[in-house]
């Protein structure tokens, strides 16, 4: 993918260019392995998965994932998601394939390698220098894998859960607008604790509940979309998102 920056900033393309390796050979993939981490992030104790990316540190001297498999198997299932989604509205090809892009491309690659590089320089302002030790930074890649945990929590909620609520979720009622946003607000918010777990696995990183601050605009917008649904102001963030796919 991009170079990855270790201690001392240095790029280091081994990780990378073995990374590019694996992804083209699914023998190569420990698929097991990343289910198992992917059943962790939706579980009560989704910071054991970072528990790997410290035993990696220091095995291997780099925090971010060489094995590929986290990322591809993601990527299966939001096509596999795009499929039912396009079924459901009755979509033509051409927009299969506008989902494709939206799910894939745009939701997931793009928007990740965008936060990714967005939150990599917010931790330079975290980041405690000790007088007698190796200036340290966080890698870009480790900075996409954050992402890549954080989004299947929120893949689970607004592509697998919210696929079965359609038929309430798209309603006109104050319930469906309620349960529409309570999925929106769970979804994000769970996205913002997953990457707040994986900066607060880096030891050189102090006040990294910053990544949790967005959680509170998330719900003061949760709570406008309510308030200001008796004064005919509907934002239904389902019957929104669903115009993506018209």
């Amino acid at each position: 993918m991009l170079p990855i920056v270790n201690i001392g900033g240095a790029s280091n393309s081994s990780p990378n260019s073995y990374f590019l390796r694996r992804i083209l050979d699914v023998n190569q993939m420990d698929l097991q392995s990343n289910f198992d981490q992917m059943v962790t992030l939706c579980t009560l104790q989704p910071q054991r998965v970072y528990k790997t990316s410290y035993y990696r540190k220091k095995t291997k001297n780099h925090w971010a994932r060489d094995d590929p498999a986290f990322v591809v198997i993601q990527v299966f299932l939001l096509f596999v998601t795009s499929i039912c989604f396009s079924i459901a509205f009755q979509v033509t090809l051409l927009g299969f394939l506008m989902v494709l892009l939206h799910a894939i491309v745009i939701n997931y690659i793009l928007f990740g390698m965008l936060i990714a590089t967005v939150n990599r320089a917010v931790c330079g302002k975290l980041t405690v220098h000790h007088t007698h030790s190796v200036k340290q930074s966080v890698e870009w890649l480790y900075a996409f894998d954050i992402h890549c945990n954080a989004f299947f929590p929120m893949f689970m909620v607004l592509y697998v859960l919210q696929f079965f609520l359609l038929p309430v979720v798209l309603g006109k009622s104050f319930t469906a607008l309620l349960l529409a946003n309570v999925l929106y607000a769970t979804g994000f918010s769970w996205y913002c604790y997953i990457t707040h777990l994986g900066y607060r696995a880096l030891p050189f990183l102090t006040n990294s509940e910053v990544f949790l601050y967005p959680i509170v605009v998330i719900l003061l917008c949760f709570v406008l979309s309510l308030i200001g649904y008796p004064f005919g102001i509907v934002i239904n963030f389902s019957r929104f998102f669903a115009t993506l796919y018209n």
